[in-house]
Parts: C-alpha cells; sequence; structure tokens
C-alpha cells in the first residue's frame, strides 16, 4: 500500500502532466490563430490587386475610360455676313431651319407682315435698313409660319416701360428658334451723359434678348413711348391699326409676375393665330 508520500509525489507528477498539456494546447491555438490572421491578409491583399487589375487598363485606351463626359460639339454658324449661330445645347422650340444667310444680305425697302391675333390685327412694318440681318430672320420665320399658334407671354405697364413681348412657343419667355442673331444696334441714339436708357418711342418694333447677341425669335412692340437702354436691336414700327389693339390688349390688365403687378401676363391672354408677309 502506497503511503503518504508516494500519494503526493503522484499527485504531484499528475498535476505537472496536465499544467504541460494544457500549456501544448494553449500553443497549438496560438499558432493556428496566427495561421488564420496572416492567410486572411493575404486574401485580402490577392483581393484588392484583382479588384486593381480589373479596373485598371491601358491609359491610351479612352474606350475604357468613363470618368469623363463627351464634349458637347461646338456651335454652328452660317456661311453667309450674318454667321447666324446655331448652338446644339440651346434646341429650337418649334421646328424650324437657320435662316438662308444671303450674300450680300437684303439692305433695303421694307416688308409689311400681318399679325393676326384673337384680340385683333397687328400690322407691322419691317424695315431692312435699321437691321438687315434681324429683317431677313423674321421675315424667315414668318414664312415658316414659326409664329402661328404662339402666344404674347408678357405685357409691361410701368411708367418708363409700355410693352408687349411675343414670339416664344412655349410661353414662358426662355424659347426661341435655335439660332441667335447678332445685335445690330447702330440706329439707337446715344445715351446723354449720366443716363443709361435711350427713347423707344411709341410704335417701335425692337427685338428682346438674353444678352448680347442672343436675339432669336422673341420680339417687343412698344405701345406708349419708353426708355431702356441702347441694348435692343430695333428692326421696324407699329402701324395704327396694330396700336390700337395693343392699346385694347393693355387696357385689359396685366396677371402680375415675378416682376411686380405691372409686369407678368395679360389678363385677356394674346394668341397669334397666323404671321403673313403681304
Amino acid at each position: 500500500m502506497p503511503t503518504n508520500q508516494q500519494r503526493r509525489e503522484a499527485a504531484k507528477r499528475k498535476l505537472e502532466r496536465q499544467l504541460a498539456r494544457r500549456a501544448e494546447r494553449a500553443k497549438k491555438r496560438r499558432i493556428m490563430a496566427t495561421a488564420l490572421t496572416v492567410g486572411g491578409v493575404v486574401l485580402v491583399v490577392g483581393l484588392i490587386y484583382l479588384l486593381v487589375a480589373l479596373n485598371s487598363g491601358d491609359s491610351t485606351d479612352t474606350a475604357s475610360d468613363t470618368s469623363t463626359e463627351p464634349t458637347p460639339p461646338p456651335a454652328e454658324t452660317t456661311t453667309g455676313p450674318c454667321k447666324y449661330s446655331k448652338d446644339p445645347a440651346k434646341p429650337a422650340s418649334k421646328p424650324v431651319d437657320a435662316p438662308p444667310d444671303a450674300d450680300p444680305t437684303p439692305n433695303a425697302g421694307t416688308a409689311k407682315v400681318n399679325v393676326k391675333t384673337n384680340q385683333g390685327d397687328i400690322p407691322l412694318t419691317i424695315d431692312r435698313a435699321k437691321a438687315p440681318c434681324t429683317a431677313q430672320a423674321i421675315e424667315h420665320l414668318v414664312k415658316a409660319k414659326f409664329y402661328d399658334g404662339t402666344t404674347c407671354h408678357r405685357l409691361v405697364n410701368s411708367a418708363s416701360l409700355k410693352v408687349l413681348q411675343c414670339g416664344d412657343p412655349t410661353g414662358q419667355g426662355s424659347g426661341g428658334p435655335g439660332f441667335e442673331i447678332k445685335d445690330e444696334l447702330a440706329s439707337l441714339p446715344k445715351p446723354a451723359d449720366g443716363q443709361q436708357a435711350v427713347p423707344y418711342p411709341k410704335g417701335t418694333l425692337a427685338m428682346a434678348n438674353a444678352g448680347p447677341n442672343t436675339s432669336g425669335s422673341q420680339f417687343f412692340m412698344v405701345y406708349g413711348d419708353s426708355q431702356l437702354p441702347p441694348n435692343y436691336t430695333v428692326f421696324g414700327t407699329i402701324d395704327a391699326p396694330g396700336l390700337a389693339t395693343l392699346d385694347k390688349i393693355a387696357a385689359g390688365g396685366i396677371t402680375p409676375g415675378q416682376n411686380g403687378p405691372e409686369d407678368g401676363a395679360p389678363k385677356n391672354a394674346v394668341n397669334i393665330e397666323t404671321a403673313t408677309i403681304s
């Protein structure tokens, strides 16, 4: 029968064996964890490399470069003296070609245009001598029936400005024919010293614009003496029966717009039924 000393030594050896086995198992777990970590890093690096390789290409291969947008086509101009500019970024609100840019540009005589509206006729006289390129473009638009079925979208009746504006097929003030006409301002007077505006007398027919050399199809008819900067091409006059129609339209009042009660759409809608050259 073992003595107490022998039992203690046997228990001690058993404990030492248990401790050794635990240490061995802990060592194996550390080795396995390290291996898994290294393997994961290698896998991630490999995937990143693969993705970079798939999404990169020869820098000279423009077909694979999707980071840039295509360059829009440049504006085109007609080859005649007027150089009408057609910008693909500003398409026509109603289908129409650019005007035939005759060489030389007709610069003498007049053309009679009758604008028939639901409020009455507005006869106009286009003066080619005042603005040859503008006159040529407006005559072209009339012959192409560009103005037929459009509205006069803006009426102004203030102390310094009395006009009816027409010529936008959208009726919003932002539409046009898809081409632009250079300004022709030689016939306008120079502002007096210290002044910025010049007279636009009653009966004046002039082009609206959105800045220098941006006239298109929109025009305004002055039914009362007005003052404006000398920035708007004058290309004709309004005949007496047309002024009577404009007075009737103005008397109907204005639906106030963003610029206040004196500037907005006519209360009595003005629809151009036809515009014809006599």
